[in-house]
């Protein structure tokens, strides 16, 4: 969990996208999260977690529904929502996290 801890206690905000690779859902939402990820550079961060491989972290954070997203900034949740998203609706977010 010290792994988490770092990873989101940033100045910038960090996208976290729980996903597997067998979920059709989590796999749409792909190539929305490599959109966000160039229109936003180096102001956010846009992380994938496989759930299969991090359990434990997806368990703590009571992760039920794929793909799951969360938004934290200096260690804290700021947003979060399961299922698909639009690239404009995370952009819009991440700027107002940043």
């Amino acid at each position: 969990m010290s792994k988490f801890g770092d990873l989101v206690d940033t100045n910038i905000p960090v996208l976290l996208d729980f996903y597997t690779d067998w979920n059709d859902s989590s796999k749409a939402m792909h190539p929305v999260l490599r959109d966000v990820a160039a229109a936003l550079g180096d102001e956010a961060r846009v992380v994938k977690i496989d759930v299969d491989k991090n359990a434990q972290l997806a368990e703590a954070l009571r992760v039920k529904t794929l793909p799951t997203l969360m938004i934290y900034k200096s260690g804290e949740m700021k947003w979060r929502e399961s299922g698909g998203q639009e690239a404009g609706k995370l952009i819009d977010l991440l700027k107002e996290y940043a």
